[in-house]
């Protein structure tokens, strides 16, 4: 949380401001304006936080366990604790993946919740947008199950990341140079393995849970 909170804040803001210039653009184009809130809240929960979630995850979270782990590897200290008799999967790798599964959708509430508030405030303040058209726009599309699939995704992401995190972490060798290479090998693998399992469960929720208005 202390390395991720403030970056998913940072982050979410101009997220929140892009998504909801461009989808007001769009919308007034087409004669549409008054579901603005509909299709900008729809974009931050269905894609736009769990995909900054994984970013922020990999890139902070995920670097810094591949961090430790690899510092860790390199000073033999796992080699230490399996001589007394402890596992470093349960002692090191367990605590951090519970970490990350209490982190994981709080971070993407957080993301959400900064996401639609910035939509909300530009579309209100600055494009002369009714408060009442935005949210009954938006309540007429969003769901609970958007919500439930955004965190599920989240969570899976992290489990991925930080799996991945702690394998590099563990196997890096050759000093501080493999504790890099480890840390830019977590975060490169993480995210593109976020991102693929985001196109799969894309794919999976559009067929077996198609959106519906109501």
């Amino acid at each position: 949380m202390r390395v991720t909170a403030l970056p998913a804040i940072l982050v979410s803001v101009p997220f929140g401001v892009i998504v909801t210039v461009q989808v007001s653009s769009l919308s007034q184009q087409v004669g549409a304006t008054s579901m603005a809130g509909a299709a900008g809240g729809l974009g931050v929960i269905r894609q736009g936080s769990p995909m900054v979630s994984a970013l922020l995850l990999g890139g902070a979270a995920g670097s810094a366990i591949a961090a430790d782990l690899g510092a860790r590897t390199i000073r033999e200290e796992f080699e230490a604790m399996r001589t007394m008799g402890i596992d470093p999967a349960r002692r090191i790798v367990a605590p951090r993946m519970l970490a990350m599964l209490a982190l994981a959708p709080m971070l993407c509430v957080l993301i959400i919740f900064m996401g639609i508030g910035v939509g909300y405030v530009l579309t209100i303040v600055y494009q002369d947008g009714v408060p009442g058209s935005y949210m009954s726009s938006f309540a007429a599309f969003a769901t609970m199950g958007d919500l439930i699939v955004a965190l599920s995704k989240s969570v899976i992401f992290g489990v991925v990341i930080v799996i991945v995190a702690c394998q590099r972490g563990l196997e890096a060798t050759s000093g501080p140079r493999g504790v890099a290479q480890a840390v830019n090998a977590a975060v490169v693998i993480g995210v593109i393995a976020a991102f693929i399992l985001n196109v799969i469960i894309t794919q999976l929720v559009s067929m077996f849970l198609p959106a519906r208005i109501g």
